[in-house]
């Protein structure tokens, strides 16, 4: 075979490789911003809008996958391991904002690493979500998402295996003890308030309700 020959196999080969390498990578931030565009759908409430970006990155994560198949060295080179983590992370979210469990690696289609770091970085989103509802009032729904945060936490502290097979999750898993130490504080500080709050109402008006209906009106005149 002749250097000529020799070149033109490997253009061919490398040729083949970037362009798979330029679909991966463009597809893969595409799907991270989609992820990160139905996170916040999900905390305005629009449930169909994430819905629907997460169709689309779940398409784009797909096309990256069978492209890159082919170019093993290309695929696990880390932006599609990213990728998959923002979605692992927007689909937990969208589930336990709504009350419900997160999906499992195996129905989102993305590695046991990105996806234990995305349950991770959806702790954060939690937090969030926790505020909200402190915000609001609600705190029963407040402290069930709370829960969620430690069950989370939980699971990803047993997972004790070397950063190089779990993605660096041990930081992670840190990072989201933090997070969570600061929403307790933040739970308990709301209630202290609202129970000094309560005891200074009934203070100034020992026949008050403690906790008074926020529409007197629908129970008619007293």
């Amino acid at each position: 075979m002749s250097l000529e020959e020799i070149e033109r196999g490997l253009r061919d080969r490398f040729g083949a490789k970037y362009r798979a390498r330029e679909v991966g990578i463009g597809n893969a931030r595409q799907a991270i911003r989609r992820a990160a565009n139905a996170i916040r759908a999900v905390h305005r409430g629009e449930f169909e809008v994430a819905d629907r970006l997460l169709v689309e990155a779940r398409e784009l994560l797909d096309i990256a996958g069978s492209v890159l198949a082919a170019h093993p060295d290309i695929y696990y080179a880390g932006f599609l391991q990213d990728a998959q983590k923002e979605y692992a992370e927007a689909r937990a979210t969208r589930a336990l904002v709504a009350g419900e469990p997160p999906p499992p690696p195996e129905d989102l289609g993305v590695g046991d690493a990105p996806y234990l770091n995305g349950l991770a970085e959806a702790i954060g989103e939690l937090r969030r979500h926790v505020l909200d509802l402190l915000r609001a009032g609600a705190d029963d729904r407040a402290a069930r998402g709370f829960q969620a945060m430690e069950d989370i936490h939980a699971l990803l502290a047993n997972i004790d295996y070397p950063d190089a097979i779990t993605g660096g999750l041990r930081r992670s898993t840190d990072v989201a003890r933090a997070v969570i130490e600061r929403t307790r504080s933040d739970l308990t500080l709301t209630g202290i308030q609202r129970d000094l709050a309560d005891a200074l109402r009934h203070a100034a008006d020992p026949g008050a309700d403690p906790d008074p209906d926020p529409d007197p009106g629908s129970h008619g005149s007293r």
